[in-house]
């Protein structure tokens, strides 16, 4: 695996999984939406795959797996995972993501969380949860919640799944 250089003390190098089930609207995908401050207010492009960092001690599947369960909880399930290669979102992280059959109920969800100076420059640290909402998507809706960097996810998970969608 290729070492990363480090950018404000945060990992270059992801890895994550894409959730999917057959549902009544056919193919879906479990997509989750950041929290904090930042992402409060925004949505469409926003959305994104459960993921973290890399560090030299886990492999992409180990990583993705753990970060999987830390950022939607403990009822989360995912079966056995399928590679799908690897993204760069717009701000130059690489994302190596997989896709499983995943079995997770939105309203259960139990996110860790992080701590961060809010409002800026105040002083005052807050802690918020890591994903303020999880949501089943069918393909077509998924490509305008998710982070443009991320949707050719979805293009090879149809391929893998053996399905077609208009774009």
């Amino acid at each position: 695996m290729a070492v990363m250089k480090k950018t404000s003390g945060r990992s270059m190098l992801s890895a994550g999984i894409l959730a999917n089930r057959k549902g009544a609207r056919g193919l879906e995908v479990l997509l989750v939406h950041p929290g904090g401050p930042f992402w409060r207010k925004k949505d469409d492009g926003a959305w994104s795959i459960p993921k973290g960092e890399i560090d030299a001690a886990d492999t992409p599947e180990q990583v993705a797996r753990r970060e999987f369960g830390e950022e939607l909880g403990p009822s989360a399930s995912i079966g056995p995972l399928q590679p799908l290669g690897e993204v760069r979102q717009r701000g130059g992280k690489r994302v190596i993501a997989f896709s499983g059959e995943g079995h997770f109920d939105p309203a259960t969800l139990t996110s860790n969380t992080f701590d961060s100076e809010w409002p800026p420059r105040s002083g005052q640290r807050q802690r918020f949860p890591e994903v303020d909402r999880a949501e089943w998507f069918d393909i077509e809706f998924a490509r305008t919640k998710m982070l443009s960097g991320q949707v050719d996810l979805l293009d090879r998970l149809l391929a893998i799944a053996g399905e077609s969608a208009g774009k």
